[in-house]
């Protein structure tokens, strides 16, 4: 039986790894775009997940496992009485292939005409609701096909519309995109709906690399010992991930806070109010991994370095680096 490798034993990629945890501790914070080149793990980071991720109360025998407690698609709100199952949540992935009737779903049209009844066949975004939805080589995804799941994403909802019939269901998601900038980038505004945009590269650390070296050929030798070993490792921070999703509406954001980062949007030229409304959301989200109980300057420069860069306007030649290594002078502004 294939496993896949313990997301604790993943070395380096930091940010990587902590955009990850992030979205699953609050979805609401719009999904991560990993961009990176090959063989730097993106992959196995984001299929990892599955062992770190909580199991739900959803409405039983549900095609949507819509969770209990809402929202509903149409056959769940029909019932009276609504019976439970746990279901544990689910790493799904797009193939890059994918028409919009397979992502969307479709419409039968023949059974609507002829009995007046709905007839839908669920696609992607239905086994994606509840769930992480992965998009390996995003980039290479047809770009009507990466609004339609970035609208999903945004509104929760997905709804298909045929000839004047409609069938809408929950589309709650963690959307993870990961691409090899070296095959073409996503456009702008596409880049601008990802809540979180992170840049990985190959580790240049000696110790590092060697480690990573003995790992894998650790997990390849025997996936099952590797997973063993690591067990423990990967219940503690699923322990962690809980914890910080229980107290996350109990971090308070001061005014004082609010003030800094919507005034280092303004300094920076950032266009529109996402970056500032996402920074928020992610700074709350670290205080809340960490424990603490109110967003704190040093979460604020955190967030900043995964929510800006891509959202910068750059002069020509210039790095998301130099744009970013004043930031702490311009908190401080």
């Amino acid at each position: 039986m294939y496993m896949n490798y313990p997301f604790s034993a993943i070395v380096g990629q930091e940010d990587m790894k902590l955009a990850l945890i992030l979205n699953l501790i609050n979805p609401k914070i719009g999904g991560v775009l990993i961009r990176g080149e090959k063989g730097t793990a993106k992959s196995t980071a984001v299929r990892s997940l599955v062992a770190i991720m909580e199991e739900v109360k959803v409405v039983k025998d549900c095609h949507f496992h819509c969770r209990i407690e809402g929202p509903y698609c149409e056959s769940c709100k029909t019932l009276k009485e609504k019976s439970v199952q746990d279901y544990a949540m689910n790493v799904v992935e797009l193939p890059i292939s994918a028409t919009e009737d397979r992502v969307v779903g479709s419409l039968d049209m023949d059974k609507a005409i002829k009995y007046g009844e709905k007839g839908f066949e669920p696609g992607i975004l239905a086994e994606a609701n509840g769930n992480l939805l992965y998009v390996d080589e995003i980039n290479l995804l047809d770009d009507h096909i990466v609004d339609v799941l970035l609208d999903a994403a945004a509104m929760g909802v997905n709804t298909v519309e045929r000839e004047g019939i409609s069938y809408s269901h929950p589309a709650q998601f963690i959307l993870v995109g990961t691409m090899n900038p070296e095959e073409g980038d996503l456009r702008p505004q596409l880049l601008d709906r990802f809540g979180l945009v992170v840049q990985i590269e190959g580790e240049k650390s000696l110790d590092l690399r060697m480690e990573i070296i003995k790992r894998r050929l650790g997990f390849e030798q025997s996936s099952e010992v590797f997973n063993r070993d690591w067990q423990n490792e990967n219940a503690i921070l699923k322990e962690k991930i809980s914890n910080a999703k229980k107290n996350l509406d109990q971090v308070a954001i001061s005014d004082e806070i609010v003030r800094m980062v919507a005034a280092l949007g303004i300094k920076l030229g950032v266009d529109g109010h996402r970056a500032d409304i996402t920074m928020i959301k992610t700074a709350k989200t670290i205080a809340a991994y960490e424990g603490a109980t109110r967003i704190e300057k040093a979460h604020i420069i955190k967030a900043a370095t995964l929510v800006l860069p891509h959202r910068l306007r750059k002069l020509p030649f210039e790095s998301d680096e130099n744009q970013m290594m004043n930031l702490e002078a311009l908190l401080n502004a």
